[in-house]
């Protein structure tokens, strides 16, 4: 059998019938989630360019498919 002794600021301490107490302690970060890249966003084109990263290629940082106007896999491409 286990009981949850105390419950407090996210940390419990369980006790199992014949063994002594431990303390399980809750993350202070939340961990990466597998497979995600993006750490910038950008609002807009100016804002990416701004910044020198224009153009974002899919798969790049900071790339979204809604700074890309014709879907070909490269945002904030120069205009003609």
């Amino acid at each position: 059998m286990t009981t949850i002794v105390a419950k407090a600021f996210g940390a419990a301490i369980i006790v199992a019938a014949g063994f002594a107490p431990i303390a399980l302690a809750a993350p202070t970060h939340a961990a990466p989630v597998p497979g995600s890249v993006a750490v910038k966003y950008y609002k807009n084109c100016t804002e990416a360019r701004k910044d020198g990263a224009a153009p974002i290629r899919e798969g790049e940082d900071g790339y979204s498919s809604k700074l890309d106007r014709d879907g070909d896999g490269i945002a904030c491409e120069a205009t003609s």
